[in-house]
């Protein structure tokens, strides 16, 4: 089954994000594939990456992102 990659997301790759159920934790971008974005903790970039969806994401400086 093949699948295409969406170019639609709303966080580039590298960008710094919070989960909306943990805020104290920072986290990176790493890759975005089929409307998922897979982060790494910040520091801890070898550990498991947590996979969200965009809706459970908030950016840490939003006036960047534009």
């Amino acid at each position: 089954m093949s699948y295409r990659t969406n170019s639609d997301n709303l966080y580039p790759e590298g960008t710094r994000v919070t989960a909306k159920v943990n805020p104290a934790l920072q986290l990176t971008i790493v890759k975005y594939m089929q409307r998922i974005y897979y982060c790494a903790v910040v520091g801890d970039e070898q550990s498991k990456q947590l996979a969200y969806f965009e809706r459970e994401l908030t950016p840490t400086n939003p006036l960047k992102l534009a």
